[in-house]
């Protein structure tokens, strides 16, 4: 059964996290790193999900840092309050709680990680700085980062109609990061994610066979 648990970070400060195991032996591990509106109901169906797909899954509350429990709506104030949290917690702190996240669940084998919006810009520091595969869903943050050198895998993900992040920025990530796996979908932001009007069933669908593909090759026994 899916579960919220502990785990301690840096300056043994602890945060919440919620974690779903396979029914099976799990095929490895997957940190989900949530975006700017916290471990909410739509961020817990994605670990569930690669739980159900065979992954132990963790996702690190990382809002914990600075006000704990914090689950936000896709609205105007949602946003607000989501980017000043996600400025108070800040890229370094965040890496190093995926990092922790990771250790949680080390006994699943190989782990990967899988971001969402400020979380894809997390999961995309978590392969330059962690060494860790990452998928990268929309990271809208990453601009100021690709300079840094992957130490892992890479595939990104983006909507073609997204407001946030302009051609130019994707064609930008394609530059500096030539060797990652790029996808563009027909689609806005944060087309992944059911609750937002944005939301596209198919192009969803696609990328997350496209996320397994990844995982499957990457986490297996032969990676």
């Amino acid at each position: 059964m899916p579960q919220f648990i502990s785990i301690p970070t840096p300056g043994l400060h602890c945060i919440g996290a919620y974690r779903a195991d396979p029914a099976g032996a799990p095929l490895g591990g997957i940190v989900v790193v949530q975006e700017i509106f916290g471990v909410n109901a739509h961020i817990r169906r994605i670990v569930d999900g690669y739980a159900q797909a065979g992954y132990v899954a963790i996702a690190p509350a990382l809002f914990d840092h600075v006000e704990s429990g914090v689950e936000l709506d896709y609205d105007e104030v949602g946003v607000a309050r989501g980017r000043a949290l996600a400025g108070e917690v800040g890229f370094d702190r965040a890496v190093e709680s995926v990092a922790s996240a990771a250790q949680a669940i080390a006994s699943a084998g190989r782990i990967g990680v899988v971001g969402y919006c400020w979380g894809g810009t997390v999961a995309f520091l978590s392969a330059t700085r962690l060494g860790l595969p990452a998928v990268v869903y929309y990271g809208g943050r990453s601009v100021p980062f690709l300079h840094e050198t992957a130490r892992a895998p890479l595939l990104f993900h983006f909507g073609e109609r997204d407001p946030i992040i302009p051609p130019a920025d994707v064609s930008l990530h394609r530059e500096r990061q030539p060797q990652a796996e790029f996808h563009v979908y027909a689609a806005g932001h944060g087309f992944n994610c059911d609750v937002r009007a944005d939301y596209d069933p198919a192009s969803a669908a696609l990328a997350r066979e496209r996320s397994l593909a990844f995982f499957a090759r990457e986490l297996g026994a032969d990676a």
